[in-house]
């Protein structure tokens, strides 16, 4: 029996310890679930699984022999595959070369592009999943680009498959497509990791799991249908939550953001909504619904080409730097790519934006001491877990990424609107809470929320009042006393097929 084990690994950054002696054994034919709040150690655990990190103690074990794993490459030639949350993907070639990087056939030195287009759209067909092999990485979705990485695993016909947040950026119909292939996988014997912060697709796809802690596994269950999620998520975060959403009435002031039949290149249809002070405005529609590019239109990310803005009953143009000195911000979908200043620290990405504000010098630079002192007090304000505020931004897990792009938003003195996209897409369980509280007091204290979801319990948990998109347009507006799943659902699919389906 191939078993995988981990045998007292053990990682440490500076500053930081990640992994402090972790054992695992995981059988063949089971899905295991990794889970554990973020910075618990799981990514780490991941990136030493697939040989782009090396242990700093212990050892790991397939089938009884010793893996010593220096590379990606070298892990996928030992039949280990790990898809990590932060896809690894090259934007400018296909599909097809995507899928097939490193390994396109060829005859007498010459590639065959058509005879490995046929046989993977082969192999893609008999998975039941349609991709257009010739489309280039930078024209798909999210969505898209994450089920290329998984193609890319499970074509390898890897021994262990490991998935880190696989569905955060998948529509319905491609997770349904995720979870009857993991099904497949088990049943073929193979060895999965699944990593997800969603509870209901832990406790729908997992046999069992086991739950890390400050680099450390303090809890494991062998079969999770006998235990409960409260038990899971008390492991987790070593205290019981119970209503994590924490909504609470307040008092809802007067208009403050409209939007007038804003259009964009990636939105043709007119956008039309108002959203008032101290309000949490929540916004649903399945994948391509177009949620996340009328919130680019508005703050300026994407180009509008007809519509208005009035801000306080004033005219705002729909631009980046018009937007933030007016106080109305945007935490974008993907961090990555739109969000964090990738090497560069915690406390640059704090202070990147309100530097405008002056210091010293004309008013152009801000006095290192005072960006040090201001970090500082986020960090400690919104619980933000690193080294210091020199550790690189990327070096932080999901939610912490998340907390500094807030933090920056909540530097700015006239913050009067925040658009939050996918709050808290691949974080846990306790960070959510922490989020969500701090929208709760961002609302108490007049702000107004504009948030999107595609976690519909998190839309209904949150949201005064929910807007429904649907292949981008705005079709129905719900008030918190109205909004069901059933009532949301109806909306968000082509011909009301939510309701019956879900």
């Amino acid at each position: 029996m191939n078993t995988l084990e981990f045998r007292g690994i053990s990682k440490s950054f500076p500053g930081v310890r990640a992994l402090a002696g972790v054992d695992l054994q995981l059988r063949p034919g089971r899905v295991h679930a990794l889970m554990g709040e973020n910075g618990a150690g799981k990514s780490t655990l991941l990136k030493i699984l697939s040989g782009d990190l090396a242990p700093d103690g212990g050892e790991l074990r397939l089938g009884g022999q010793v893996l010593r794993l220096s590379s990606a490459a070298d892990a996928l030639e030992r039949g280990i595959a790990v898809i990590h949350q932060e896809l690894q993907y090259v934007p400018e070639m296909t599909v097809l070369e995507n899928l097939l990087l490193g390994r396109m056939p060829s005859r007498w030195g010459f590639v065959q592009p058509a005879r490995a287009a046929a046989d993977l759209g082969e192999r893609l067909q008999a998975m039941g999943i349609g991709l257009d092999l010739k489309a280039k990485l930078r024209e798909l979705s999210t969505g898209q680009r994450q089920m290329v990485e998984i193609c890319k695993a499970l074509l390898r016909d890897a021994q262990v498959i490991a998935l880190d947040e696989p569905t955060s950026s998948l529509s319905h119909r491609e997770a349904e497509q995720l979870f009857r292939l993991v099904g497949e996988l088990r049943e073929a014997g193979k060895i999965i990791i699944y990593v997800s912060h969603r509870m209901d697709e832990i406790f729908r796809l997992c046999d069992s799991a086991s739950v890390l802690r400050d680099g450390r596994v303090v809890a494991e269950f062998e079969s999770l249908a006998e235990i409960g999620r409260a038990a899971l998520v008390q492991a987790m975060v070593g205290r019981e939550i119970d209503d994590v959403y924490g909504w609470r009435p307040r008092e809802i002031g007067p208009v403050r953001l409209e939007v007038q039949g804003l259009c964009s290149a990636q939105l043709p249809q007119p956008a039309t909504f108002s959203v008032r002070r101290g309000e949490i405005l929540g916004f649903f529609g399945l994948v391509g619904a177009g949620r996340s590019e009328l919130m680019r239109a508005i703050f300026g990310a994407d180009a509008a080409t007809a519509g208005r803005l009035r801000l306080d009953g004033q005219d705002l143009r729909p631009e980046i730097r018009s937007c933030i000195q007016a106080g109305l911000m945007l935490c974008p979908e993907d961090r990555k790519e739109d969000g964090i200043l990738t090497g560069r620290s915690v406390e640059e990405n704090i202070n990147i934006s309100c530097r405008r504000h002056g210091g010293h010098l004309g008013g152009f630079v801000t006095a290192p001491t005072q960006e040090r002192e201001l970090a500082n007090a986020f960090i400690r304000k919104l619980g933000i877990r690193t080294a210091g505020p020199q550790q690189e931004v990327q070096r932080l897990s999901g939610g912490n990424q998340q907390k500094v792009i807030l933090a920056r938003w909540l530097a700015e003195r006239a913050l009067r609107v925040l658009i939050i996209d996918e709050p808290t897409r691949g974080i846990d369980v306790g960070a959510k809470r922490e989020i969500y509280e701090l929208l709760q007091e961002l609302a108490e204290s007049g702000v107004s929320v504009v948030m999107v979801s595609s976690e519909l319990s998190e839309v209904l948990g949150l949201a005064d009042r929910v807007l429904v998109m649907r292949e981008g347009a705005i079709v129905g507006e719900l008030a918190r006393s109205e909004a069901s799943e059933a009532a949301v659902l109806h909306l968000a699919f082509p011909d009301g097929q939510g309701a019956a389906r879900h």
